[in-house]
């Protein structure tokens, strides 16, 4: 048997480094890009373009990344895996958002493309399209010019040279080298999540339509009705015509096409490999389980090793399987050798929502679904908190009037006392004392008290206790999503799902919609109070894909020169600094207002993902969070 070194590849990753410098990817339009404009029928437009280098000193630098991988294969003979931080073999990366495009990798396969003389390793983005690594050359990356088509989720690569890609939302598509087309019209817009089979005999797992067969030219259509324990596919493997198809409640076995039986009913299947008399089975919640494939048994037997596998792949015959402790090796009788050790997490989660520092300079970051880290960035070292409440983030923001560190979540707001070496719970509010709902989105402060919004209104802590307001007493909608105050007056701007209430102590003074504004949105995203010495302070409003407006101190709406009028502006992603205005949209990366110049910039390079969706400054650097890890930046080098 061939051995698989982990060393790095000098035909792939070292030649990639000198091609591309291995900092920050850029796209030159006058150089190295090709534009493809297919004009045959049913063909899908992309561009080819060649990732080059834009500085040799990166401007983004990754803060604390947890370096999980997801994906691997291997390429003349050398392993290299991949997942949210990019691609890795041995100690050389290729990092998301630096030398790659900034996406995670979610799919990592290797195979000769039509008109190559050797094999490639190609790798799906999760909204950046395919890249194609070949030994000695640059990064060739295959973007389709529509977006869903750009989210893939599954590679197949065919004996003929072509590779299916199976997208989120845009269904199965097939990239030959030279065009790109849908597979067949009744696959356009299906959620794909596996792929498995030959040029003859594809089979296509689903999110939510089971699994769909094509042989001989015809499909047929399995799910909980004929064959399948569950719609939701999330793996599939084949072998001397027979197909295995994982879903959530179990594995259905197909043999020539049909469904025979299933197996490990009850299990959560997520990955599947194959044994010489076994199936083996990666679950989310009940470790490794190995299932005997002789005739009419399906017994589970559990792994004698205690293993937490997120995904199989073989590499040269041999299996592979990645777990959150490392990567592992089976060795035959001496079962699942671990051969490399997963680097230590510094951060629990990469899923960022909300970001903020206490006054001890620790940075606190929000989870969308993880709960809370508290980081000191001088020695690395992070606390973690999780449970009922702190959950779901939404927001983080010191209370300047009980000097807390106040955490707006799905279920309650919690304050935190700032200074214990390990997050504390002071108190939890909830419907039970006084506030109108257990949802909080936002968290102001005036001088009269602090202001809550959530899915249901408004509630204010004043001295005179908790009082709330909803549209029955003139708020615009009572789906309140942001918060914009003064500390030195009782004014306050709500941005919600039907457009602003302008408040003064506690009571609306005016709304502003579509119908008696200049709002181009209703859906009010994001607002921030920018001050001006000599005249009345303005709101820069961030909108569900209206962008930015500014709204001045009277109510009147002016569009602001040069910004992107389009772009989805994330829940609470604007920050004001003195030197600039932050925006984060959810796929159009990092807006940047210059104030001196009054000038709009937009950045995507250097950025782990384009889904920007918090911000924090600190003495002079603006620390970014995104959807796929945080990175920070000097202020001063931005434009």
């Amino acid at each position: 048997m061939r051995k698989v070194s982990l060393a790095v590849s000098a035909g792939l990753l070292s030649a990639v480094a000198v091609a591309a410098c291995l900092t920050l990817w850029h796209v030159e339009s006058s150089l190295h890009t090709i534009r493809r404009q297919v004009a045959a029928s049913g063909s899908l437009p992309f561009d080819t373009i060649t990732l080059e280098p834009a500085s040799s000193h990166p401007l983004f630098e990754p803060v604390a990344p947890p370096d999980t991988f997801t994906t691997g294969a291997s390429l003349a003979g050398k392993l290299y895996l991949a997942g949210p931080g990019g691609i890795a073999s041995g100690s050389t990366w290729l990092r998301t958002g630096q030398d790659l495009p900034s996406a995670p990798i979610v799919a990592l396969t290797t195979a000769r493309l039509r008109g190559d003389p050797l094999p490639t390793l190609l790798a799906a983005t999760q909204g950046q399209g395919l890249l194609i690594l070949r030994p000695g050359k640059p990064i060739q990356q295959i973007l389709p010019r529509d977006l869903a088509e750009r989210d893939i989720t599954a590679l197949l690569p065919l004996a003929s040279g072509a590779l299916l890609l199976g997208t989120r939302t845009a269904g199965l598509l097939v990239y030959d080298g030279i065009t790109l087309t849908q597979f067949r019209a009744d696959y356009a817009t299906l959620p794909i999540t596996a792929l498995a089979g030959d040029e003859s005999d594809i089979w296509a797992g689903t999110r939510t339509r089971g699994v769909l067969h094509w042989h001989a030219g015809e499909t047929q259509s399995f799910d909980q009705t004929n064959g399948l324990p569950d719609n939701q596919v999330e793996d599939i493997i084949t072998r001397d015509g027979t197909s295995y198809v994982a879903t959530p409640l179990g594995v259905a076995e197909f043999t020539n096409g049909r469904p025979t039986r299933t197996l490990g009913k009850g299990l959560f299947a997520h990955s599947l490999a194959l044994g010489e008399s076994n199936l083996m089975v990666a679950t989310l919640d009940q470790g490794l389980n190995q299932i005997p494939l002789t005739a009419h048994s399906s017994r589970i037997s559990l792994s004698n090793q205690p293993l937490s596998i997120t995904h199989f792949f073989k590499a040269d015959g041999t299996l592979f399987a990645i777990s959150q402790d490392g990567l592992l090796r089976q060795d035959g009788a001496a079962g699942w050798q671990k051969i490399t050790t997963s680097p230590s997490q510094t951060l629990s989660d990469r899923n960022v929502a909300a970001l903020n520092f206490a006054p001890d300079g620790r940075l606190w970051v929000g989870y969308f679904d993880h709960g809370l880290d508290v980081l000191d960035l001088t020695t690395s070292h992070a606390e973690h908190v999780e449970d009922d409440h702190i959950f779901c983030v939404n927001r983080i923001v010191p209370d300047p009037q009980r000097h807390t560190m106040d955490v707006a979540t799905a279920n309650g707001l919690v304050l935190f006392d700032p200074t214990a070496n390990t997050p504390k719970e002071r108190q939890i509010l909830l419907r039970k004392d006084g506030l109108i709902s257990d949802q909080i989105t936002d968290v102001a402060f005036t001088s009269t008290g602090m202001t809550l919004a959530t899915p249901a209104g408004l509630t204010f802590f004043t001295p005179a206790g908790p009082q709330s307001l909803y549209t029955f007493q003139g708020l615009v909608n009572n789906h309140v999503y942001t918060l914009a105050s003064e500390t030195t007056s009782a004014h306050i701007v709500a941005g919600t799902l039907g457009g602003i209430s302008v408040l003064d102590d506690s009571a609306v003074r005016q709304n502003l919609t579509l119908s008696n504004s200049g709002l181009k949105r209703n859906w009010i995203t994001a607002i921030v109070r920018v001050p001006h010495p000599s005249a009345s302070d303005t709101w820069f409003v961030g909108t569900y894909g209206g962008g930015i407006t500014e709204v001045d101190s009277t109510g009147h709406v002016t569009p602001l020169n040069g910004a992107n009028t389009t772009a989805v502006i994330n829940p609470n992603a604007m920050l004001r600094t003195s030197q600039h205005i932050f925006a984060g949209s959810l796929e159009s990366g990092l807006l940047v207002y210059t104030i001196s110049s009054q000038h709009w910039s937009q950045i995507t390079a250097g950025l782990p993902s384009r889904n920007v969706t918090a911000f924090a400054e600190k003495d002079g650097e603006l620390y970014i969070g995104t959807d796929n890890g945080i990175v920070r930046v000097e202020e001063a080098r931005l434009p």
